[in-house]
């Protein structure tokens, strides 16, 4: 098991602190820190969907140009966005029994755990 992110994203910390409060210690792959694969990213697209995997709400999406965004028509083009721009990615990623879960939210948490 291991949870893939930003430290200082909201969403991050919010994971983080639910897996601590119930127990569970789980590894963390900073992405800022430690970096991005691209075999990583093709693995959790391939569960995922490239779509659910690229975070195209957040500030660094929209911060891109509209070339940038425009470029973005597969799932080769959005692991090239995502290797170039980490912080496109939807976090946090949760691997966890050989299954990979995006995002965070307490009920989908407690049906992963049977907290």
């Amino acid at each position: 098991m291991k949870l893939y992110g930003i430290p200082n994203c909201t969403t991050v910390k919010k994971a983080r602190a639910w897996l601590a409060e119930h127990g569970q210690d789980v590894p963390f792959h900073d992405f800022k820190k430690h970096g991005v694969e691209a075999a990583w990213l093709q693995d959790v697209a391939r569960q995922t969907g490239w779509q659910a995997l690229l975070n195209t709400r957040g500030t660094t999406w929209r911060k891109l140009t509209d070339a940038e965004k425009a470029a973005v028509t597969d799932a080769s083009s959005a692991i090239a966005c995502m290797l170039a721009q980490p912080s496109v990615i939807k976090r946090p990623v949760l691997e966890h029994d050989g299954r990979y879960h995006l995002g965070f939210a307490e009920e989908q948490y407690e049906a992963l755990f049977g907290a």
